[in-house]
């Protein structure tokens, strides 16, 4: 089978990475690309699953109440040191 030289952009950081991880497995680059696109081929799709994170109930909550107190923060106590507020928090507990 004839070879093609192909160019890509990668982040220097991430070839790094990249490089040092196929290394450990006794992979160059190239071969691991290689062996990428030839399993996406064989399944007609990306050899993995790719999705976007979507946040919990309790993280959509934060960023909710994140949200309110940027809007009304005089509703909300305000302390002049994070010792103050620690001293609150352990006189609760």
């Amino acid at each position: 089978m004839a070879k093609v030289s192909t160019n890509i952009t990668i982040d220097a950081d991430v070839k790094a990475k990249a490089q040092e991880l196929f290394s450990d497995l006794g992979l160059d680059l190239s071969t691991a690309i290689n062996i990428f696109l030839r399993q996406a081929i064989r399944e007609n799709a990306l050899p993995f699953n790719v999705y976007r994170e979507v946040p919990n109930a309790d993280t959509i909550a934060a960023m909710k109440e994140v949200e309110e107190i940027k809007r009304h923060p005089e509703n909300y106590k305000r302390y002049h040191s994070f010792n103050d507020a620690l001293k609150e928090v352990l006189s609760d507990a």
